[in-house]
């Protein structure tokens, strides 16, 4: 097999929403496309992961699975994989990359599984034993997105440290960037041109920690009431309640604005003056990259991937997770302080470039599937 041109690589994920993994999926398919692979591209149904890879000229294979373990999923992926004489197998995701490692047992064809985040794994996983037996059994690499991601599926026993690889996700360099983007975002929020913009990016779920962002913004609003707080991802209902709620109680409502799934994160970004993660947890954090390549200072948490992106207080600011007072003063801080958040965007932003483009990531898949395929 000559891993240079006409490889064909079958791309597997099991979620079909905005999200992290998911941009990343999209673009390793289409970025392979590029260096002259064949990319088949299966997902489980529609939504907006086939929206934005139609948008890329891929067509996706929908096959539908249900329950924990299903055998005719697995039937059909075996019967596509066949016909179009697929020569590796990408999986991204837990789920995916079970299926994936039994689908290369079966077919005799070499999987490559990337873990993107601890949110995928539960600690208390069914059939924990039994997947990792797949797993070691029909991978041949396992991919993760940041060293302490990897440690912590290792320590869930859910990959094999001798045939893991860190590659940090990538982003498209040209699309970021402030001096080009439009200027709506405060006018569509009713804003006066002179609200100073703090900026979050990720879908409305437990470990983004939001109700931390409140209590900060809590705390920040009492004496910088031009300080709104947006944050742009898709919302689940149940927990976005409770933050309204959470939100009504500490009376901020008029100072933190959710608008919902943004299409276009460059833009979002590009109008914001100041980049905010409250994370709990995060394999990586594509939005912190991305608000670096903008040129925003970045406020972190300490949660796991961030610490492989950030230098505290030379590419941007951390604290420790969970600690609203931390991060309204490092929002306080880098406000009064404009030379210092000068200085931590323009540096930011330059490492960012340097380190995190989708060039480094390409190149690191396309390393591990040369190596499998013997050129």
């Amino acid at each position: 097999m000559d891993c240079k041109t006409g490889t064909t690589v079958l791309h597997l994920i099991d979620t079909t929403g905005p999200g992290g993994a998911e941009t990343v999926f999209i673009q390793l398919a289409d970025l392979l496309r590029r260096q002259g692979y064949r990319s088949i591209v299966v997902i489980r149904g529609p939504g907006w992961v086939q929206q934005a890879l139609e948008k890329r000229g891929l067509e996706p294979v929908i096959i539908d699975a249900k329950g924990s373990f299903a055998v005719g999923f697995l039937y059909k992926l075996a019967r596509l994989a066949i016909k179009e004489k697929v020569d590796i197998i990408q999986s991204h995701l837990l789920g995916s990359n079970v299926y994936a490692a039994l689908l290369g047992v079966l077919i005799r064809r070499p999987v490559v599984a990337t873990y993107h985040g601890m949110v995928d794994v539960n600690p208390n996983e069914r059939f924990r034993l039994l997947k990792n037996k797949a797993m070691q059994w029909g991978i041949k690499r396992y991919v993760a997105v940041s060293h302490s991601l990897a440690q912590q599926i290792k320590e869930q026993e859910l990959l094999d440290p001798a045939k893991t690889e860190i590659i940090y996700n990538g982003v498209e360099v040209a699309c970021y960037g402030k001096l080009t983007a439009p200027t709506t975002l405060r006018a569509e929020l009713g804003l006066p041109s002179d609200a100073i913009l703090v900026g979050s990016l990720g879908n409305v779920r437990p470990a983004k920690a939001y109700d931390v962002l409140i209590e900060a913004a809590a705390t920040v609003a009492t004496s910088r009431n031009k300080v709104h707080f947006v944050i742009a991802g898709h919302q689940k209902p149940s927990l976005m309640a409770q933050l309204t709620s959470q939100m009504k109680a500490l009376a901020v409502t008029a100072n933190i604005h959710f608008i919902g799934f943004v299409n276009d994160s460059a833009s979002f970004l590009s109008q914001v003056d100041l980049f905010l993660l409250s994370s709990r947890s995060e394999g990586f954090s594509i939005a912190t990259i991305e608000a670096m390549m903008t040129g925003l200072p970045v406020i972190v948490t300490r949660c796991g991937g961030p610490e492989e992106i950030v230098t505290h207080g030379t590419t941007g600011w951390m604290v420790e997770p969970g600690d609203p007072e931390a991060l309204a003063a490092g929002i306080d801080k880098l406000i009064d302080d404009s030379e210092l958040a000068d200085r931590l965007a323009s540096a930011g932003r330059n490492h960012a470039l340097a380190t995190f483009g989708t060039d480094a990531m390409i190149d690191g898949y396309l390393g591990i599937y040369r190596s499998l395929g013997g050129a």
